[in-house]
């Protein structure tokens, strides 16, 4: 056995040398995280409906010609569904989608697990632990995105506009997806009010950041289409309507 000094000598000799590769990232067009409101809030139907709107979204022709349309051609995701300060739940790892094959792959994968609920409501926990996924995750993009959907304010954990602003200074982009709902949540308390102002002020941030706001559930599929297609496109504002 070589001494350590010598070992370590050896080590980076063989590192620098001619012909070595050292392993590299995967280049995509866009690293995106989607990170799903499942607290208290949303009952087991509602939490349903978000889980099937993704699901469709991810494989829609205008989702798959969105990524075809990159310069890459591909882009890597991550969803988690979230609730208190302690609950985030990765339910489909960082999988590459380039065209219709590996979208619906990624649907297939969504639709196997189960939801499983939590209560309260962290945003800023949801961001933190949405930052930690872009650690070492083996991809290389132009951007990196955390697209963060949900019905209610931050009630646990640090103050998300703290999440948000040591998000946005490492380069990453937060979009916003919020709810508005009319109905009492499963406690019988109100909705809460202005729930898109509260979003765009203390949620979304970096560059390029913008939310598209979903009224109700029922419209929720039509609103995370329409938003993924900008994500992914970085374009300008799609219209719901045409997003059918």
């Amino acid at each position: 056995m070589w001494p350590k000094p010598i070992l370590a000598f050896v080590t980076v000799l063989a590192l620098t040398a001619p012909g070595y590769v050292a392993a590299a990232d995967e280049p995509v067009e866009l690293e995106l995280v989607l990170a799903v409101d499942i607290s208290g809030s949303i009952d087991a139907f509602e939490a349903r409906l978000q889980r099937q709107g993704y699901m469709s979204a991810i494989v829609h022709p205008r989702v798959i010609g969105a990524i075809e349309s990159g310069f890459l051609q591909r882009i890597a995701v991550t969803y988690f569904e979230w609730g208190g300060d302690f609950h985030q739940r990765t339910i489909v790892g960082w999988t590459v989608i380039s065209d219709a094959a590996s979208a619906r792959a990624f649907a297939s994968a969504l639709a196997e697990m189960p939801i499983v609920r939590a209560r309260r409501t962290s945003i800023s926990a949801a961001i933190d632990y949405a930052v930690r996924l872009f650690e070492n995750n083996g991809y290389e993009g132009t951007r990196r995105v955390i697209d963060i959907s949900g019905d209610g304010y931050n009630n646990i954990g640090r103050p998300v506009i703290e999440a948000r602003n040591a998000a946005v200074a490492t380069g990453i982009t937060i979009n916003g997806l919020p709810i508005i709902n009319d109905r009492p949540n499963p406690f019988g308390r109100p909705p809460p009010a202005n729930l898109d102002t509260y979003y765009e002020n203390y949620v979304i941030g970096g560059p390029g950041a913008f939310l598209v706001v979903a009224v109700k559930f029922d419209n929720f599929a039509e609103a995370i289409l329409s938003k993924l297609i900008r994500e992914i496109a970085a374009a300008a504002p799609v219209d719901v309507a045409e997003a059918d």
